[in-house]
């Protein structure tokens, strides 16, 4: 099967010479290279009947790959789902204006941390309103930079609790209208107040096309059922990143294609891309190092703690229990397979961990 390694490989270190590249983008670059190859360590395992050896190499760990993670999203699926409230959700998505992707590119840090808070701020504020709601609610928000052509689209997702906390804490509230949690008109407006706030207070408004302010902000609001299924929808955004090894059909003569379903037709596209273009459109969506792309608001924050469980026993029910830790999917956690592990060679004796194989020294691109 192609991987994103694979182009890595072949055309990132020309890419590295020829364009300027963040630190995080460097980092990427060099992890993707190594990421199950010698390079970055394993263990060597010896059949204890025919002989054959078996080398396993570690993963590189780097949130944007896309062959890693995979263990860590079930664990992530089930933490979440401990912390679901028996009621109804809504998934809401807040899309930024085009003219907003420059200084969204320039400043990503600063900036999709205000996209988050704004939105969780701006949901809040119309949710205090007792025509809506008259709660805290309880706000998950997850930050999405691409679209499935690969393209720059930065855009926030909410998966809010359909009802919140009274102030005086004695009661939970449902939302007024089923048919919708707040209206999105009015949410967009005073999304787009606090961005603009945000903006004048970092003295980076006039870096703003003035157009920007003048048109609609578009949130999109829509019932999520028990909130379930929008969170593994939310997964593949928490630990995945642009697009999974399996989208890729070929890569051949420094071109590489790959397809995505279209959101409005349904229908299968595939785009060919030049192997330079590939790469920059992948590298764009790489966060900064440190950046937190999962937030928790309201009830979910921590300093709420308290607040949930309150809420949570006013729900009349129990806090779903966590799934069991499993020790050896756990993070520094031993990953030699167990010994009754078949010989992929002969089918019939068994592997037998001989020794741990060192990581190399990590070299720039």
């Amino acid at each position: 099967m192609i991987e994103v390694a694979d182009i890595f490989r072949c055309h990132g270190s020309d890419y590295a010479r020829t364009h300027p590249l963040l630190p995080s983008q460097k980092k990427l670059l060099q992890d993707l290279v190594r990421c199950r190859t010698p390079a970055c360590g394993g263990q060597l395992y010896r059949c204890d009947r025919c002989g054959h050896e078996l080398y396993s190499y570690h993963s590189c760990g780097n949130r944007h790959c896309p062959k890693c993670h995979g263990q860590q999203v079930e664990r992530w699926l089930e933490a979440q789902r401990g912390r679901l409230l028996p009621c109804g959700y809504y998934l809401l998505t807040f899309t930024v204006p085009r003219q907003l992707h420059s200084l969204s590119w320039s400043h990503q840090k600063v900036f999709y941390g205000l996209l988050l808070s704004s939105a969780a701020a701006a949901l809040q504020k119309l949710a205090w309103d007792p025509r809506y709601v008259g709660g805290q609610l309880a706000i998950l928000a997850v930050l999405h930079t691409w679209t499935r052509a690969l393209l720059y689209h930065p855009h926030v997702h909410l998966l809010v609790s359909a009802g919140g906390l009274a102030p005086d804490q004695v009661s939970w509230r449902a939302t007024r209208n089923p048919a919708f949690l707040v209206p999105c008109f009015a949410l967009g407006k005073i999304w787009r107040g606090k961005i603009r706030a945000g903006l004048k207070r970092r003295q980076l408004l006039d870096q703003v096309d003035p157009l920007a302010w003048e048109q609609e902000w578009v949130v999109h609001c829509r019932h999520a059922g028990t909130g379930e299924k929008a969170l593994e929808y939310l997964s593949r955004y928490v630990f995945r990143t642009a697009i999974s090894n399996s989208r890729l059909e070929s890569f051949a003569n420094g071109g590489v294609t790959f397809r995505y379903r279209d959101n409005q037709s349904q229908q299968m596209q595939r785009v060919p891309l030049g192997a330079p273009e590939f790469i920059r459109r992948f590298l764009q969506h790489v966060l900064p190092r440190g950046f937190v792309k999962v937030r928790s608001y309201g009830l979910w924050s921590t300093a709420c703690r308290n607040k949930l469980a309150r809420a949570r026993r006013l729900l009349f029910t129990r806090p779903a229990g966590l799934a069991e830790s499993n020790p050896q999917s756990q993070p520094g956690a031993p990953s030699h397979p167990p010994s009754f592990l078949p010989c992929p060679h002969c089918k019939r004796g068994h592997l037998i961990w001989i020794r741990d194989l060192p990581r190399q020294p990590t070299r720039a691109p």
